[in-house]
């Protein structure tokens, strides 16, 4: 079974970032290939809505075969608004908030993302993954593109 990968929007925006080229890139080919499953959320499109027209033809370029669309639900913005009332994260991080309660609730196998300050953070991962269990859930795995690079075995 291919596994569920959420990517928030910072990952769409790095894929033409100078920075971020290099290892965002590949995982948009992984996808395009088939080698994972999208879940794309009403956050990540009502985000990209106004992102530059490359980032938006990006989207439109992955296969409705490979995805899955999310909807935003009571759950996830129960989950979420609780993240940010147990200062995982401050008010202005909500659908940071969102986005990390979506992939949790659809059980995704990651949440891929470029924001270390609100999302790639050890301690703000421990913290959504606290709640996260008290509430039933499993650990969510949180991680950069860069940890989806392919090595060629030796």
């Amino acid at each position: 079974m291919k596994q569920r990968i959420y990517i928030d929007t910072s990952v769409f925006g790095g894929h033409f970032d100078i920075e971020f080229a290099e290892h965002t890139i590949p995982l948009f080919d992984r996808l395009k290939n088939g080698e994972f499953t999208l879940l794309f959320s009403t956050v990540t499109q009502d985000e990209l809505e106004n992102a530059p027209e490359k980032v938006r033809n990006l989207v439109q370029g992955i296969k409705t075969e490979n995805t899955e669309f999310l909807e935003t639900t009571n759950e996830a913005v129960e989950l979420a608004s609780e993240y940010i009332t147990e200062k995982v994260v401050g008010q202005t991080s909500y659908a940071d908030c969102l986005h990390i309660a979506l992939a949790t609730i659809n059980r995704a196998d990651f949440l891929v993302s470029w924001n270390f300050k609100h999302i790639v953070n050890v301690q703000r991962i421990r913290g959504y993954n606290a709640i996260n269990i008290k509430n039933g859930y499993k650990q969510l795995e949180i991680r950069s593109p860069r940890e989806f690079a392919k090595y060629e075995d030796d």
